[in-house]
């Protein structure tokens, strides 16, 4: 399948951004799909070494907006910078049940 038509729910696998070495050694796994709440370090781009939290993820446009990351339009109003998750590390995962349940199965 072409990567624009793909439906939904297996374009978030493509939003996976890497993990950090301590997570990496915690997990066992080297990346995992970004989530709302997650927190990440810019590895790329303007906001290099910036790191804030994820306020949405858009799977339509394979795009995360992060904390922080805001650009100023011509008009003066400042809008999201959307990022694509393959630039970012994840420093710290949102915890919850349905999350730490899958991650305890793949370490076993």
């Amino acid at each position: 399948m072409e990567l624009y038509t793909l439906p939904l729910h297996r374009r978030r696998k493509q939003l996976a951004a890497p993990l950090s070495k301590e997570l990496r050694e915690k997990f066992r796994r080297r990346s995992l799909p970004v989530r709302k709440g997650d927190r990440v370090r810019i590895m790329r781009g303007d906001f290099k070494k910036l790191e804030g939290e994820v306020l949405e993820v858009d799977t339509k446009r394979r795009a995360i907006v992060v904390e922080g990351v805001t650009i100023r339009k011509i008009d003066g109003s400042e809008v999201p910078r959307r990022l694509h998750p393959s630039n970012v590390m994840i420093t710290r995962l949102a915890t919850d049940e349905r999350r730490e349940k899958s991650l305890k199965r793949k370490i076993s």
